[in-house]
């Protein structure tokens, strides 16, 4: 498995599934082929030689205060879906969270940065032709912002469905707990932080873990694609406040690249390929990320 040590802190890489190259146009739609060219630091990893972005759907399991904690839940398998791509899935995402040391009655807590239904798949498994929660002894927690936006969002037929499946089974066996977070943020266990990132969403939150004068974050979707690092104005054709989405962009990586308290961090982004992981810096005007290899790669052997 891939994992990364912050302090005493490990965090593992989870993969669901690369997604298709058509999902970079129509997700970020302003990071087109001559704008990927100008940087030759994006490609192979996170776009191809034609200029198309690398974008894939993983989680993130972590280690960190006795408590083994899992930040979002992908698509999930047999779903029915809109999007062609996310579909009735059959994935061994289960399996390999397994293979990480996490089988799913050992999980603590689940984080879900956002309710968006790439976000939220494997929160259940069907089970008897019914949707059970897949982490039974888990939490899952949210900001309260983000479930109150939804309670009283006009939604299409595909969204009603995904909350149908996804979430609503969690609500009604009462492991859903809405955290509020100020604009401080939220300590939900010692080395672990929800931090207030809206624009994509209204309650959407990134993941800030600290340990042992080390930090880490999780995006979730305050930042998709590394491309978003050179141009923080391109936002996401699905965020619901793309003023705001940049604005919280525009902060985040000033702070993440300044001398502040975010500063160093290791960046993971939730749909950043391989090599996943990195810290940003500053490239002229904005900045690029200077990936950062895993403590421990595939094969076992740790890395350099």
């Amino acid at each position: 498995m891939i994992s990364w040590t912050v302090g005493d802190i490990t965090i593992h890489r989870v993969d669901e599934i690369a997604l298709p190259p058509q999902t970079g146009p129509w997700l970020l739609p302003g990071a087109t082929a001559d704008v990927v060219a100008r940087h030759a630091w994006l490609r192979p990893d996170f776009a191809d030689r034609d200029g198309v972005l690398r974008l894939v759907s993983q989680s993130f399991a972590i280690s960190a205060d006795g408590l083994r904690i899992l930040v979002d839940t992908g698509i999930g398998n047999g779903k029915t879906r809109e999007n062609p791509a996310w579909h009735d899935l059959r994935t061994g995402y289960l399996d390999r969270l397994v293979a990480a040391g996490f089988p799913p009655e050992s999980v603590d807590m689940v984080i879900l940065t956002h309710l968006h239904t790439d976000h939220v798949g494997w929160n259940t498994r069907a089970e008897g032709g019914e949707w059970v929660p897949t982490f039974p002894r888990a939490r899952y927690l949210t900001s309260r912002a983000e479930r109150d936006f939804w309670a009283g969002y006009d939604m299409d037929e595909a969204r009603r469905q995904m909350f149908r499946d996804s979430v609503h089974p969690i609500e009604e066996a009462g492991l859903l707990d809405l955290v509020p977070v100020p604009a401080e943020g939220a300590e939900v266990a010692p080395s672990v932080h929800l931090v207030p990132t809206p624009g994509h969403t209204p309650g959407h939150v990134a993941v800030r873990l600290t340990s042992g004068g080390e930090s880490a974050l999780i995006t979730g979707d305050c930042v998709h694609h590394p491309v978003q690092l050179l141009y923080p104005d391109i936002g996401s054709c699905v965020d619901i406040d793309p003023e705001q989405a940049t604005a919280t962009r525009r902060a985040l990586l000033a702070s993440l690249a300044g001398a502040g308290a975010g500063a160093g961090a290791l960046v993971l982004g939730t749909h950043f390929p391989p090599p996943t992981a990195g810290r940003v810096i500053a490239d002229g005007p904005a900045y690029r990320l200077a990936p950062v290899p895993p403590s421990r790669p595939e094969g076992g052997r740790p890395g350099r």
